[in-house]
Order: structure tokens, then C-alpha cells, then sequence
């Protein structure tokens, strides 16, 4: 449905910002079901981003593992804040938490890979392609981080001589001559989302 929506839609609309728009709401729907008793909500969140993965990228195993770890690990997480649980089933959930991470940070350069071979071909050279293209990259950063970012600056990455910044609510570009674009995502999950830039700081 989604590809079919696309092709009707205007130029603007594009998989990369319905992927972005999807993460996003990931995101927050792990943070509004952040309870032991809330597992299926999360569950159904992870499926419903598998989708709009599959719909944008195509079935991608290595991007559904890392969803797939990413929820193992705020089951654990959830686990052994809320729950009493043995000091040996602690150390075994924690050395277990230590291998997701290895295998996450293992990860994310494949599916990164991958989106840029898949989604970003579809778009031009432009200052939203630009966007598109940094936001996603710190989206999959900030998937399951081995460190906490609070109180740490907005995440930032660099495509090509272009600065890409994250601040939540919207994303700042810098060119290369120090020209600014101030970016955000538009659209929806069912209608198909967008990235769209405007100069300013």
C-alpha cells in the first residue's frame, strides 16, 4: 500500500522520510510503554516498524535482527529494573545484554549499507536528499546506544562536506560555504512522509 502511495504521490514523498517518520514513532512508543506489564505494546510497535521497513527497503533480515535485539534489550533492561530476579540469572541477563550490544554495534554499518543503496538512490542531490540521508544514519545511532546520550548535545554526522544535526522536534544542516537549512520530517505513516528543508539556522 505504502509503495502504491508513492507512486501516486508527489516527488517529496519519499521512503526514506516514511522509514524515518516510522522510527520515530518506534521511538516513542517505547518510551510511552516503558512498564514490565506493557511487553505486548511493544512487541506490536516492533512489528508495525518491521512493516514499514519491509514497505520502504524491502525484507531486510540484518535490520529486522537489529529491531529484534533492540526489543530483547529493553525486555531485559525492563526485566531487571522491575522484577526480582537471582544474582546468577542477573549476571547470565547481563553478560547476555553485553552480546547484544556487540552484535548491534555489528549491525548498524550493514543496515546503513543498506539504506544507502536502496533508499537514497531514489533521491536527488539536494539539500532534503542530504537530510534524509543524515537523519536516518543518526536514527540507527541512536537505536539501543551502549551509552546514555542525556545531557549530551544533539547528535550530529557528517555527509559528505554537509553537517547533518538532530534536535529532536527538527534537523539542521550546515553546507560546506556555512549556509544553514533547518529540515523536518512531514507526512504520515499511512499517506507517506517526507524530509523538507528551508534555509535558516
Amino acid at each position: 500500500m505504502l509503495l502504491a502511495l508513492w507512486g501516486c504521490s508527489t516527488a517529496t514523498i519519499s521512503s526514506g522520510g516514511t522509514l524515518l517518520s516510522g522510527l520515530a514513532q518506534y521511538s516513542g512508543d517505547m518510551q510511552s510503554s516503558n512498564s514490565y506489564s506493557q511487553w505486548t505494546a511493544r512487541q506490536g510497535s516492533a512489528n508495525r516498524l518491521k512493516l514499514v521497513i519491509t514497505g520502504t527497503v524491502g525484507v531486510s533480515p540484518e535490520f529486522f535482527r537489529l529491531i529484534d535485539l533492540d526489543l530483547r534489550k529493553r525486555e531485559f533492561t525492563i526485566t531487571l529494573r522491575e522484577t526480582n530476579v537471582s544474582p546468577q540469572r542477573m549476571k547470565e541477563m547481563q553478560d547476555q545484554l553485553e552480546q547484544m550490544d556487540e552484535e548491534i554495534a555489528a549491525l548498524k554499518p550493514v543496515v546503513k549499507t543498506q539504506l544507502s543503496a536502496q533508499l537514497l538512490h531514489e533521491q536527488s542531490d539536494g539539500i532534503d536528499a542530504i537530510a534524509t540521508a543524515g537523519m536516518l544514519g543518526i536514527a540507527l545511532d541512536e537505536l539501543s546506544p551502549s551509552v546514555s546520550r542525556r545531557g549530551v548535545k544533539p547528535p550530529s554526522t557528517k555527509v559528505g562536506e554537509y553537517l547533518v544535526t538532530d534536535f529532536g522536534s527538527f534537523a539542521s544542516v550546515r553546507a560546506p560555504n556555512g549556509d544553514m537549512f533547518r529540515c523536518h520530517v512531514f507526512g504520515s505513516l499511512d499517506e507517506g512522509a517526507g524530509v523538507t528543508c528551508e534555509p535558516g539556522s
